[in-house]
């Protein structure tokens, strides 16, 4: 990083997924190995190759009132909530109820928190898919009962960039609002992106993350004929196994993840605690297949040394990788020769990786941001979760692979990578610090 360059930290944390209804209970049940997967209980659901999915830990109906769930996509809601406890973890005041703002929660925020700039802060929320719930659902009531049946709200419902507007309708955020699409890889180029919003002086604040909910019939049939989902379907909590010879494949998850990015000025004025340092980002496109990544890894290589040269670190810097590691056969193999070939081997040898999707199953356009937390917590906590499922190493995952128990980071100075891919070839890489 050169030295007239902003530096941005992350104050303030914010989720819920298949682990628990905010990050304090999410990271802990990570830590312990215990799985978000479980079996679906839907009508007909044996019609369908695969049963199970990680679904809601909590769901968004306990924190969020009837009335204005009736107008928010299932992936908004959560984008709400996730929002909600980053805003009070960073110590933030409620946001100043303005017109359009009616939904905002009286909750939101910390009382004589402090007061943000609406012209200084940004969103930059994302979505791989957006409201696949309300555009299905919308069908349905309209072969069934008419067009005049069909909620006015279905269009700012399923659009990908709904939980971005919501999140700054809610918070009166003027610098920009904006929602990036770019399938598995959205939520971590949203981060990118806000990084680059407080780097350019465009805000001094971003709300950033991503949010995904489309475990539907259709959706589990559409990737079960790819052949993407594991189908171990007589012990689902087993079927993320990254890196074990037995994986057949992920598990579709769904959860939201926000982050508070501000300029390391704006937050040392304010007192802010620090949880990390948001360095840099790096991006890249395979061009190689709509699906299938480039089994040589190149790609992702690139995103991950441009990532580092973002951050101005060097590959023995980084201490740790929470990798896109999905538990596909041939994905988290070339994941790995793209870590060697981007850090080179020595330094690829020394730092130890993850694989949480294991647990949570995996997010599509939320996972980016949501591992971002578990990137940025590792550092801070100083230890990183095991691989859940992994007994029987693939003989080509030749790197340090933290598995059994969770593993201890060295203190001092440290940096980590978190890794996102996506479907048409997105790679991008995001590079954290740790707060000193």
């Amino acid at each position: 990083m050169s030295t007239t360059q902003t530096k941005v930290v992350v104050t303030g944390l914010g989720a819920t997924t298949p682990l628990g209804g905010d990050v304090p209970s999410t990271w802990s049940a990570l830590l312990a190995g215990e799985s978000g997967v479980r079996m679906l209980d839907w009508e007909n659901v044996d019609r369908l190759p695969v049963r199970f999915a990680a679904q809601l830990a909590v769901e968004p109906s306990e924190s969020i009132p009837k009335a204005q769930l009736r107008r928010l996509d299932r992936c908004q809601a959560i984008a709400l909530i996730a929002a909600r406890e980053a805003w009070r973890d960073a110590g933030f005041a409620p946001p100043v109820k303005r017109k359009g703002g009616k939904d905002a929660a009286a909750e939101t925020g910390v009382e004589g928190g402090f007061q943000v700039d609406g012209d200084r802060l940004g969103v930059v929320v994302s979505s791989g898919i957006g409201g696949l719930h309300t555009a299905l659902n919308s069908y349905d009531t309209f072969l069934e009962k008419g067009w005049q049946r069909v909620t006015p709200f279905t269009v700012p419902m399923l659009m990908p960039n709904g939980s971005s507007g919501h999140i700054g309708i809610e918070f009166g955020a003027t610098a920009g609002s904006h929602a990036l699409v770019s399938a598995c890889a959205s939520s971590a180029e949203a981060v990118g992106y806000a990084i680059d919003m407080i780097r350019a002086g465009r805000a001094d604040v971003v709300i950033c993350g991503g949010t995904e909910a489309c475990i539907h019939p259709l959706q589990m049939a559409s990737f079960g004929v790819m052949r993407a989902l594991s189908t171990r379907n007589d012990e689902p909590q087993r079927a993320s196994r990254p890196y074990d010879k037995n994986r057949d494949g992920f598990v579709l998850g769904e959860g939201a993840a926000v982050m508070i990015l501000e300029s390391e000025e704006h937050a040392r004025a304010r007192g802010a605690r620090v949880h990390a340092i948001a360095a840099g980002c790096g991006y890249s496109a395979d061009a190689y297949d709509i699906v299938l990544p480039d089994p040589s890894g190149a790609g992702q290589a690139k995103a991950m040394r441009r990532a580092l040269a973002d951050a101005g670190l060097q590959p023995e810097d980084i201490v740790h990788v929470n990798a896109h590691a999905t538990s596909t056969p041939a994905g988290d193999i070339a994941e790995l020769t793209s870590i060697k070939a981007a850090l080179g081997e020595e330094a690829a040898r020394k730092l130890c990786i993850t694989a949480t999707k294991s647990m949570t199953g995996h997010l599509l356009g939320g996972a980016g941001a949501l591992e971002s937390i578990f990137t940025i917590l590792a550092l801070r906590e100083g230890v990183v979760p095991a691989v859940a499922n992994l007994e029987d190493l693939d003989d080509e995952a030749d790197l340090d692979i933290v598995r059994g128990e969770p593993r201890k980071l060295p203190d001092g100075p440290a940096a980590a990578l978190n890794n996102s891919f996506g479907f048409g070839g997105h790679n991008v890489s995001v590079a954290f610090q740790r707060a000193v």
